[in-house]
């Protein structure tokens, strides 16, 4: 065992003497293991990061009209698709008018004083000195740093030209705002690395890359003010300053968005945009149920992991969570609220057979046919999103007729077309490895509703996972809860989500070690995410590979002056 060493003792015990051992003794110990790092990223906002910002910088009140462009997934997650995500023609022109279309509503007068600094000398004319605060300040927290000298000039001169041409200051000053909302600068979490003093040869993200990348992992938006200050005073590169940042952030009531945002993408969330079912099968389901299944979800998850600092696995168990109006008349739960948009906290009876995530609509609901129920897709889910696996495509020549006969007069429920279909050898290997926690869940039917029988016939939803065998969805979320791989799969995907990329072999090691620490620390959430964000090896990145340049496409192209259209 190695002993620690003095300074090292004085910090822990300062923690418990603060009440805050669980976290100081996170950071306390044995040192981590090394790490080579990776390239630095540039990544494109995703379209929640965007709304986010905005939201943050201008006020939640701020209307975004336009279509973004589609985010793209790689290797399952949005945060390593946005590394290879461009954008169209046509998408850059649809942030365009969302650039001017959010500077014209932040600068009416009843709205501009929110985030202005000052107030021009005239209405009617240019001011290029209160001009020059407002691209200063507000290009500040759009760029996640201080702007440039020419990115400040050409934002002032913008603005002082279609000042000088309509006569109007703020009318100019739309301009100068939307040229740096359409700037790749914004749109791009472009990172920058510097040579690290504490390991002589290697690497780390500059000061701003830094707070970019620990503020877009705890509250999946740009840094706020006293981030970027921490920053432009070198204090987050120290220790001491780090460790203040991180828990600030993580005691911040935004921890949650952060949670959710990751756990949007980690559950594929982005699915539910064309999720749609057969309304004459399904006549309860809608737009509403869907979305209210997807909030469901998100809402339970921060509450539990955040609120109630609960053990990760109790996901797949608890019978807590949330109900809507909407979601209450497919659950056949009576939901006493005000409002549509109302929700009320609800715990299922120990003898339903809802238990944890798995059994909720956004996952029963997401992963079957628009028709019927899919229990190849949904342990094809479980096996990719929560347990890390492959699953191979399936062979091209393969015959589905008999198995999407949902109407056989024989072969009546999933279980028995499903074994029929295994008769092919070609079927056989990968269905065996997804179907067995699939027909686990068996008593949702395609929307996610309960039931006992299909087509007449009772459902058998026995199962297994790696050798349990369970007879029951509640059996399958016990299974998951004991089972080491699904925390292991979860570390590496909060790790992928942070950095951009899976870890790659220099990383795996020090991976390793955090599912090690996640297991001693009771599988708690916020202790995982404060383990990483004050890991040098979060941080440290190798040089990079020669790739493309980065989009520049809009680099020099500013809105027109006279707000119309392109």
């Amino acid at each position: 065992m190695r002993l620690l060493n003095p300074r090292q003792i004085s910090i822990c015990r300062l923690g418990f003497v603060l009440g805050l051992a669980a976290l100081t003794l996170a950071s306390c110990g044995p040192d981590e293991p090394k790490t080579d790092g990776a390239p630095v990223t540039i990544r494109r906002l995703t379209q929640e990061q965007y709304r986010n910002i905005i939201a943050d910088v201008f006020g939640p009140d701020v209307k975004i009209v336009g279509r973004m462009e589609p985010d793209v997934r790689e290797q399952g997650l949005l945060q390593i698709g946005a590394t290879e995500a461009t954008f169209t023609p046509g998408g850059l022109e649809q942030y365009d008018v969302m650039a001017r279309s959010i500077a014209a509503e932040v600068l009416k007068e009843k709205a501009r004083n929110v985030f202005m600094p000052c107030a021009p000398a005239a209405e009617n004319a240019p001011d290029p000195a209160c001009a020059t605060q407002v691209i200063a300040s507000v290009g500040r927290l759009l760029f996640r740093r201080p702007l440039t000298e020419k990115e400040l000039a050409r934002g002032v001169a913008l603005s002082n030209a279609s000042a000088e041409k309509l006569g109007k200051f703020h009318k100019g000053l739309e301009s100068g705002l939307a040229s740096l909302l359409v700037s790749p600068e914004f749109l791009f979490q472009k990172e920058s690395a510097e040579p690290d003093p504490r390991h002589s040869g290697e690497l780390r993200l500059d000061a701003y890359s830094k707070a970019s990348r620990l503020s877009f992992f705890l509250w999946n938006s740009a840094p706020d003010d006293l981030l970027l200050k921490a920053a432009e005073t070198g204090e987050l590169d120290t220790d001491k300053g780090l460790a203040k940042q991180a828990d600030r952030m993580i005691a911040s009531p935004r921890l949650k968005d952060g949670v959710r945002g990751f756990f949007d993408d980690f559950l594929q969330f982005s699915l539910f945009d064309a999720l749609a079912k057969d309304s004459t099968i399904y006549p309860k389901f809608s737009r509403a149920v869907a979305l209210d299944a997807r909030e469901q979800t998100l809402r339970t998850i921060s509450e539990l992991l955040v609120t109630d600092d609960l053990d990760y696995r109790d996901l797949f168990t608890s019978r807590r969570t949330y109900l809507s109006r909407a979601l209450g008349m497919v659950y056949r739960i009576p939901v006493p609220v005000d409002g549509p948009n109302e929700w009320m906290p609800y715990e299922f009876p120990a003898d339903d057979p809802r238990a944890g995530l798995l059994t909720e609509l956004s996952f029963t609901a997401m992963y079957a046919l628009p028709g019927r129920s899919s229990a190849t897709l949904r342990g094809k889910a479980v096996r990719e999103v929560f347990l890390c696996q492959t699953v191979p495509a399936a062979p091209n020549n393969v015959d589905f007729s008999r198995f999407e006969n949902g109407n056989d007069p024989v072969l009546k429920t999933a279980r028995e077309r499903l074994t029929a279909h295994r008769s092919d050898p070609a079927c056989a290997g990968c269905h065996a490895f997804m179907d067995p926690m699939g027909l686990a869940l068996e008593n949702f039917d395609g929307m996610g509703s309960f039931r006992e029988k299909e087509n007449g016939a009772p459902i058998d939803a026995s199962g297994e996972l790696d050798g349990v065998k369970f007879s029951d969805a509640e059996g399958l979320a016990q299974a998951m809860h004991d089972s080491p791989k699904p925390a292991a799969c979860f570390v590496k995907k909060v790790f992928a989500y942070g950095t951009g990329h899976m870890p790659t072999k220099g990383e795996g090691e020090w991976v390793n070690a955090l599912q090690t620490k996640f297991q001693e620390d009771g599988y708690k959430v916020p202790q995982l995410l404060r383990r990483i964000v004050l890991s040098d090896a979060f941080y440290r990145v190798t040089p990079a590979a020669a790739k493309p340049a980065a989009p520049e496409t809009n680099a020099s192209v500013a809105p027109a002056t006279s707000g119309g259209k392109s």
